[in-house]
This record gives C-alpha cells, structure tokens and sequence, in this order.
C-alpha cells in the first residue's frame, strides 16, 4: 500500500482545525471557571463598571474605574444582589453581571467572615434591608440621611449598623477630586451653584479599598 502524505499546504489547515476541536472544550471550562459564582456567601460584595450616565464623573472624582456595588444575598439556593438602582432592589445575580461593562465583576468578603457573621447578625441585615432600605429611591444627590440611598451608601449603611464595622472610611465631598470637566458639570447640573461640599459620602472605591475585605472571586 502506498503511504498517504499530506502536501505542507494541506497539512496547515488540517493541524489547525484539530487544534481548534480540542481547544473548544477547553475554552468552555475555562469560560464556565471564570464565572463561577457557586462559592459567594451572604454580605460578599459585587463591584462592576457601568460608565453610562454618572459613571464616568463617579471614575473621574474617585480615581477608580468600579462604579457600582451591591451585597450578594441568597435565599433558597439562589444568589442576588441587594442594590440601589432606580429604587433600592432585589437582582437575581447574573441579570446584575451582565449589566455590567464587558460583563466584569470583582467579589470582596469581610476578612474572618465565617466568624464574624453569625446567623443572628445576618438576620439583622436582612431585617435592616428590608425594614429601612427596601423599594427606597435612588438618590442622586449622594445625601446622607435614609430618604434615598446610592449604591455604596446602602453596602455601608448595612454593615455599620448590624456588625458595627466602617467597610471603607467615609470622606466629605470636597475631599473627591472635583477638577475635572465632566465632574464640574455634573455637580453643575445636580447642585447648580449650591454645591454640598461638607456632605458626607462614601464611593464604591472606598469600599472597595477597605482593609477589612479581601477579594474572593472576579472574572
């Protein structure tokens, strides 16, 4: 019998397209591997980037390219966020990431979670959420009372108040970098010329770079 042998011009296209067969199952574990969400726990929280809107001011006057922030809740098996949107909310946790730009998320925990979050205070936490903060409106102009509440303030708020904890250190306005263009018109069009600058806020990077959480999962 003779031998059968491939020219160097067929032999290219039929090395790559076994490359891209046994590739493809790979490339799905690795996809499914970066999405994994199956070992988030309750009071983890999700940060992603959304610069439509207030975003890109929010990058621009914290120094941070995360926008928004949520806690990871779960009830029967199921994960959501806890977040303040148009009012304060309850999303199922994928519906949360796909919002986000390119889909990209960072999960932090609180440092000793396991042990500092009892099933009593995680109780309290739910009762909080639900009692004061639950179907509230967006506040857009980052107050500090509980009348409407903004995305980090209602991750701040919940853990100050149920386990005594600051996760990230609180700031006055004026102390965010307001140089920029889009910041001033944004402040422009929020406050006109009676801009809060002694208010007390707290960014999503300032929660973000809290010492007390650590980072547990991000695709």
């Amino acid at each position: 019998m003779k031998k059968l042998r491939l020219s160097r011009k067929l032999l290219l296209p039929v090395l790559l397209a076994t490359a891209v067969c046994i590739g493809q199952p790979a490339m799905k574990r690795l996809h499914k591997s970066q999405t994994d969400t199956s070992g988030l726990k309750r009071g983890d929280v999700i940060f992603q980037v959304n610069e439509m809107g207030q975003g890109r001011a929010i990058q621009l006057a914290t120094h941070s390219k995360y926008t928004h922030c949520g806690m990871i809740w779960s009830d029967e098996g199921k994960l959501f966020v806890w977040e303040a949107g148009p009012v304060v909310m309850i999303t199922p946790l994928d519906d949360f990431i796909k919002r986000g730009k390119n889909s990209h998320y960072v999960v932090k925990r609180l440092k000793g979670r396991d042990t500092l979050l009892s099933a009593e205070l995680e109780n309290s936490m739910k009762t909080l959420f639900y009692r004061t903060f639950y179907n509230k409106p967006y506040d857009l102009y980052f107050g500090w009372n509980d009348e409407k509440i903004y995305c980090s303030e209602l991750v701040w708020k919940i853990y100050s108040r149920t386990t005594g904890l600051e996760v990230g250190k609180t700031e006055k306005l004026r102390d965010c970098d307001l140089s920029h263009p889009v910041v001033k018109m944004k402040l422009k069009e929020r406050y006109g010329n009676d801009i809060p600058f002694d208010e007390t806020v707290i960014s999503p990077a300032d929660i973000f770079n809290s010492e007390l959480l650590e980072t547990v999962s991000t695709n």
